[in-house]
């Protein structure tokens, strides 16, 4: 687990911003931080349309709508279990966003057994995630899951 990332996630949280602000932070880290990935962000998901939309993120336009079950985004959010993909082109339904992502790795972010969002990382490089980084990920997940929840008064 990448101790130093976590602690540089939370060094830069500030509770006197709006967590929009913090959350967008977060993101912009972990793009930087973290080698050989091409997008980073977070998917919104409402359990009663079934339905994941597009939220903060960096890295190339992005699909704004994944249906629960559709491809690894949506396959997380309805599973709300990680899900670590070496090679999307082998992940049944797989949703090609940019055809330059090779693998994912997708976290579901919860907050008083809710599920808020799901937090996704794609890299251009086959097998690139390993057990390290699906670990700080959600090491990290609980902080951007409250957040969202203080983001949405939850």
């Amino acid at each position: 687990m990448n101790s130093l990332l976590i602690e540089q996630i939370k060094m830069i949280i500030d509770d006197s911003l709006p967590p929009i602000s913090n959350i967008s932070n977060i993101l912009a880290l972990l793009f930087y931080e973290l080698d050989d990935v091409n997008w980073v962000g977070l998917y919104a998901c409402d359990d009663q349309k079934k339905e994941c939309t597009l939220g903060p993120f960096q890295g190339r336009v992005a699909c704004t709508r994944i249906a629960y079950r559709s491809g690894v985004v949506g396959t997380c959010a309805d599973t709300r279990q990680t899900m670590l993909i070496n090679n999307v082109h082998e992940f049944a339904g797989h949703i090609a966003c940019d055809a330059a992502s090779q693998s994912e790795l997708v976290v579901p972010l919860i907050h008083a057994d809710r599920l808020l969002a799901v937090l996704d990382i794609d890299s251009p490089t086959l097998n690139h995630f390993n057990t390290d980084i699906k670990e700080t990920m959600e090491a990290i997940a609980p902080l951007l899951a409250r957040l969202i929840a203080k983001q949405y008064n939850l």
